[in-house]
């Protein structure tokens, strides 16, 4: 039987899952952050860091939360520009997205369920 609670940071944590920090990814599944319900990433973006590509998503609803700094969210609905701490964005299935850092920026991803 995996821990059923866990302790530690989320900049090490994530280091082998691209950020990503709860999720069905997770190893071993028996793990308390192993789950098909949601996905949790904390996102450290030098300034000028991009993902210019669209990603698409027809099954879940993601939630980006800025800690700090300035980013910019591209949705098929529209641009936004978060840049006080605590603005977000959440979008539903079937809207693309693409983004940048403007300033280096810590951002929270949620989005759910967790698949493949």
């Amino acid at each position: 039987m995996g821990a059923r609670w866990h302790s530690g940071n989320a900049a090490d944590d994530g280091l082998d899952t691209r950020g990503w920090l709860v999720g069905h990814f997770i190893n071993p599944p028996e793990d308390v952050r192993s789950t098909k319900d949601v996905e949790v990433k904390w996102g450290i973006h030098p300034a000028g860091d991009k993902r210019p590509d669209w990603t698409s998503d027809d099954q879940r609803t993601t939630l980006l939360l800025l800690v700090q700094g300035t980013f910019r969210i591209d949705l098929t609905e529209g641009s936004v520009t978060m840049q006080r701490q605590g603005d977000y964005v959440m979008w539903g299935p079937g809207i693309d997205h693409s983004w940048e850092a403007i300033t280096d920026a810590v951002v929270i991803t949620v989005r759910w369920p967790s698949s493949a």
